[in-house]
């Protein structure tokens, strides 16, 4: 197996970058040691990510200079940052969907002896980083038929391949079960112990904390502070961040009257993952579905909505039976769903703002073709307020926002259509501890004011703070029900197949 050398001392010093005018990175410095694991973080547009994306040659800096080893280096493509041993992990992803995961471990590496491809020597290789990780992946899985988590740990497997001497790692954990994140955490440290230097982005604050040497705070684009991790606590790092205090407690949720009709019903569906899934929904609820990754939790909810259609089952609104449940019909009887990845499943990246917002909703201020321009911009100022879209302009390509203002915008396209049932995966995903905050307490607003709610995520901790009650799900089906204030650790003994003592 191939394995990294020396990680290099690398020096940040001066660097910039603007897009249209608008500053993201302003004069940063920065150090970082050989086989350090030093923690970034900041608010969504703090400049993180692209400061990744600069020592990973995805985007060139407009000025400054980055060293490695005292020797000036200039990256202007990812092929020059490899050749480095850098290797970037993004949100975004950089795998070939319709290639196995054997195929995109290695791809443009295999091993050959006189142009022939020794293939067993790839699959020990293969093996060989298995064990090193503690991963398990099937290597002949194509790799668009893996969850999103999978995919980013064949990614991680990738850059071990290929020797990485530093990983800058954007979000790994944000799609990982609770033990998947303590997996990668360790993985994370054996491998800084080892000497790969890592850069590691996350908004997981308490996850920063526990695993970098130092960490860096961004506001704004500029450098605030750097500091060891240990004289750091996810409080003093929120004020760096934001510039103030900030509530960083969630948002509690009103009971439900207990004359709160049933909204929603699904009885018996089955498709792929899922193998016969029971739930109810009141109005005024929040239903959080916990489970490891591939448990079926998002594709539920996808049954729910019609974007997969069920091989056995029925969904149900108001006691009324929705056939051939599609998309539209789903939204004709009061269903939205926010989709766990908003810019492959939610947004149209290359629209503006204004146009996302009003996508769902556009047959509402339609006169036969016409559409009434001024009823739309004043439908989405309305609504933008309302989640607190940050925008420089309505007109502004989606793209150009921050991931935490995406995740609003996907939130404000859907209330447009005045729901009476949110079907939401990954409510948080890769937003700051601001938009966060702001979203948690959308949320318990929402179900305050009589929606029914269905929520997906990977944290165990958002999950049970959010929701009235959590149905854990494995191998697609239904093994404990858990009402609010249950611990943290029964609902993960139930994902893994202990199910303690569900109610």
């Amino acid at each position: 197996m191939t394995t990294a050398t020396k990680a290099p001392g690398i020096s940040v010093r001066g660097v910039g970058k603007s897009y249209s005018g608008v500053s993201v990175l302003r004069d940063v410095d920065l150090g970082i040691a050989p086989g350090e694991v030093h923690g970034l973080v900041g608010e969504n547009g703090a400049g993180k990510s692209t400061l990744l994306k600069i020592l990973g040659g995805v985007v060139r800096a407009d000025h400054g200079t980055l060293t490695f080893d005292g020797e000036q280096v200039t990256f202007a493509r990812p092929r020059d940052a490899i050749a480095q041993g850098v290797s970037l992990i993004s949100q975004e992803g950089a795998l070939v969907p319709a290639l196995t995961v054997l195929e995109n471990v290695f791809l443009g590496r295999w091993t050959q002896t006189a142009g022939v491809r020794r293939a067993a020597h790839d699959r020990k290789r293969f093996d060989e980083l298995i064990e090193l990780t503690g991963f398990q992946v099937d290597p002949r899985s194509r790799v668009d038929l893996l969850p999103t988590g999978v995919q980013q740990q064949v990614e991680i497997l990738r850059s071990l391949a290929r020797g990485a001497r530093v990983l800058a790692m954007d979000e790994p954990t944000a799609v990982l079960s609770e033990h998947e994140k303590d997996n990668l955490i360790a993985l994370i440290r054996r491998l800084a112990d080892g000497g790969t230097t890592i850069l590691l982005v996350s908004h997981f604050l308490d996850e920063v904390l526990g695993v970098a040497d130092r960490i860096t705070v961004l506001r704004d684009g500029a450098l605030v502070a750097t500091e060891d991790a240990a004289t750091q606590t996810p409080r003093s790092l929120v004020r760096q961040m934001v510039g103030r205090e900030i509530d960083m407690l969630y948002s509690t949720p009103d009971p439900v009257p207990d004359d709160a009709p049933t909204v929603l019903s699904a009885r018996g569906l089955r498709r792929g993952p899922v193998q016969g899934v029971d739930l109810d929904v009141r109005a005024g609820e929040i239903l959080g579905l916990g489970g490891l990754v591939g448990s079926g939790r998002s594709e539920t909810l996808r049954l729910l909505f019609g974007a997969d259609h069920a091989t056995a089952g029925t969904v149900q609104v108001d006691g009324a039976t929705l056939t051939r449940l599609s998309p539209r019909r789903a939204m004709a009887a009061g269903i939205a769903f926010v989709p766990e990845s908003r810019k492959e499943q939610g947004l149209v990246m290359a629209r503006s703002v204004s146009e996302n917002v009003a996508l769902s909703s556009l047959p509402r201020r339609r006169t036969g073709p016409v559409v009434r321009r001024t009823a739309e911009r004043t439908a989405v100022d309305t609504v933008s307020r309302l989640v607190d879209i940050r925008a420089a302009a309505k007109d502004a390509p989606i793209e150009t926002l921050s991931g935490g203002n995406q995740q609003k915008a996907l939130f404000a396209k859907w209330l447009l259509c005045s729901p009476r049932i949110l079907l939401v995966d990954e409510p948080t995903r890769g937003v700051d501890i601001a938009a966060k905050s702001h979203i948690h307490h959308l949320i318990t607003e929402l179900a305050r004011d009589g929606m029914a709610v269905v929520c997906v995520s990977s944290e165990i901790d958002e999950l049970l703070a959010l929701s009235h009650r959590v149905l854990v799900l494995r191998h697609g089906r239904p093994v404990g029900e858990f009402p609010r204030g249950t611990a943290k650790e029964v609902v993960i003994a139930a994902a893994f197949g202990d199910e303690g003592e569900p109610t």
